[in-house]
Order: structure tokens, then C-alpha cells, then sequence
């Protein structure tokens, strides 16, 4: 198992919350990350996004089609997260804080937590028992 969790990247204020786009910055962080974990993820792999177009657009920098599942709109719960952490397969989910938080902290403890995610990191999860296997700042590439 390797489940990614990845935060958008900057977005535009304004418009309303699922309609709102990356920032000049958002897209060039974007890019660096998904640049960071294209030399890493297996060949095959999926991507999931929440419906929120930020969300989207930071997902479609992997250049892979992407899924989009509804429940990972802002304000998803921490079984969404949980439900995706069973696949076998490889896996990015990009969502929002702090659902992403929240839903790191109890994967991780195994206890309710505000963890916090920059926009644009990721934190990626693996095997069994769950491993930390990397975290990810758009800052620091």
C-alpha cells in the first residue's frame, strides 16, 4: 500500500469555495511536487481528487487521468481517508485542510489530531504496519 496525501496547491480567494483556481504559484508548486513524486511512485498508480477545482488542477499536474470522488470535497471525514488506506494499489488522494490533517493524524496515531498541511505538501503513507514514508513541502524542492 502506498497512499499519498496531497494538500492543493495555492488558490485564488473569491469565487465560491469549489470553483476557486491555482494561483501562478499554486501551479508551479504543483508542478515541482508532482515532478518529486513521478521519479518515486510505481508505474502504476492512481489519482483522486476532491471535486473542488484547486483540487483538480494540482492532481492533473501528475499528467494521469484523474478520478473524482465527491466525498473528498471539503469537509470530508476521516473514514473517506480510512476507506482508501485498505487498496493495495498506489494511490494519490488530493484533498483539503483539515480533512488531510485530520485524516494523517488518525492514520498515523490512531487518535483525532489538527494536524496541518502546507499547500501543496504531502504526506506519504506505506505498507503495513503504516510507515511514514515521506513528506513532502513544495518550499523545499
Amino acid at each position: 500500500m502506498d497512499l499519498i496525501l496531497w494538500r492543493h496547491a495555492d488558490a485564488e480567494d473569491g469565487r465560491p469555495d469549489l470553483e476557486r483556481e491555482l494561483t501562478s504559484k499554486g501551479h508551479k508548486q504543483a508542478a515541482a511536487v508532482a515532478k518529486w513524486l513521478l521519479k518515486r511512485l510505481p508505474q502504476d498508480f492512481a489519482v483522486v481528487s476532491s471535486p473542488a477545482v484547486r483540487a483538480r488542477q494540482t492532481a492533473e499536474a501528475l499528467g494521469k487521468p484523474v478520478q473524482i470522488d465527491n466525498l473528498l470535497a471539503p469537509g470530508a471525514s476521516v473514514q473517506v481517508f480510512s476507506k482508501y488506506s485498505r487498496l493495495e494499489e498506489a494511490i494519490v488522494l488530493v484533498g483539503h485542510q483539515p480533512d488531510l490533517g485530520e485524516a494523517l493524524a488518525y492514520l498515523v496515531t490512531g487518535r483525532g489530531a489538527g494536524w496541518r498541511l502546507q499547500k501543496g505538501a504531502l504526506w506519504w503513507l506505506a505498507e503495513e504496519p503504516l510507515i511514514v514514508k515521506a513528506v513532502v513541502s513544495p518550499d523545499l524542492l
